[in-house]
């Protein structure tokens, strides 16, 4: 039988000297009495996955505001494509992929609805601003709770790879080091991916020195991607990509810019305006009318903060229950809001 000493055992076996072991774990905030066959790593991973944060990714747009088809990324098809390739990568340098599939479960835990734009609009409105990956560990540390637990309490070394998945500062695992970079591989590909289905942007809209380097197919850039990766980091004590594949990603990330995040056919000014008046209307609304916020954000308020509880609680929202949410309130006064 494979119980939790004899898997903690077999990374001391298996993997690379670099890797993070589960035995070793800096631990969690609180002391919890050890899972009998799952280690502290998997557990996490497990309490990632079956939190309400995680469900609700499947209702929070990547690019597109309000998609029309089945078939275009949402935050939780992207998590679970960036846990993917991040699984690949650490299985590859033999490094420990329990830790880097639970960091990249819980990197977006904490993104508003309407993508990057609802981030933007809050942290603009927020006077503590706001950032997603910041917002990823307040759910993890403090908003998931269950019956037993505020908080899902993880350990110090998913915490980490979830806050500093973007942002300044590196990971201080080489787990957290692959989901980080692999965040950037899935989006910039499965971003392109999904532009193509749109027609905003055509094959050859593409550069052509990047599809050279890179590859002419999604499949074939990630394989790229993923195959530069390892190589260049294979035993060392970081994670890099090659020179020559950064350069070339980041001028796609580049292109992906200026070709459709900021395309005004993927998000026009009206849209973007009515985003912008929606997280702005209800902000200024739960201000004003505390006691309609949800049960579990009232009851922080005295710890926290009436103006954190309003932001917890918008950036919490699907965006079908954003919208709901606006024309209950103002459909009378403004009409409906309709995407």
């Amino acid at each position: 039988m494979l119980n939790r000493e004899a898997s903690e055992q077999r990374e001391y076996e298996m993997l690379s000297a670099y890797a993070a072991k589960a035995a070793a774990s800096l631990g969690r905030r609180r002391a919890e009495e050890k899972c009998e066959f799952r280690t502290d790593f998997q557990r996490d991973r497990d309490r990632i996955i079956y939190s309400k944060a995680l469900r609700r990714l499947m209702h929070k747009t990547q690019v597109f505001l309000a998609p029309e088809g089945d078939h275009y990324r949402t935050r939780l098809t992207h998590t679970l494509e960036v846990a993917q390739i991040s699984r690949s990568i650490a299985r590859d340098l033999r490094l420990n992929e329990d830790l880097a599939e639970a960091i990249a479960m819980g990197h977006d835990l904490g993104h508003t609805p309407f993508g990057h734009n609802g981030e933007s609009f809050l942290a603009e409105k927020h006077a503590g601003g706001f950032k997603h990956n910041e917002q990823s560990l307040r759910v993890a540390d403090v908003l998931e709770s269950s019956e037993t637990r505020q908080g899902m309490n993880l350990t110090e070394e998913v915490r980490d790879g979830i806050l500093n998945h973007t942002g300044k500062r590196l990971p201080f695992t080489l787990e957290g080091q692959i989901v980080r970079i692999s965040d950037r591989i899935a989006y910039i590909n499965h971003d392109i991916d999904d532009a193509l289905r749109s027609g905003v942007i055509r094959h050859e809209d593409l550069p052509a020195d990047c599809v050279d380097a890179l590859g002419k197919t999604t499949t074939e850039r990630i394989n790229t991607l993923i195959k530069d990766l390892v190589t260049k980091s294979d035993g060392m004590n970081f994670i890099e990509q090659g020179r020559i594949c950064a350069f070339f990603m980041n001028k796609l990330r580049d292109f992906m810019f200026v070709n459709v995040y900021h395309n005004s056919v993927v998000k026009s000014n009206e849209k973007l305006d009515r985003v912008r008046d929606l997280i702005f209307s209800l902000y200024d609304y739960f201000m004003e009318h505390p006691q309609e916020l949800p049960a579990e954000f009232t009851r922080l308020t005295d710890e926290y903060g009436r103006a954190e509880m309003v932001k917890d609680h918008i950036a919490s929202m699907t965006e079908r229950y954003a919208v709901n949410c606006y024309n209950k309130i103002f459909a009378a006064a403004k009409g409906p809001l309709v995407f």
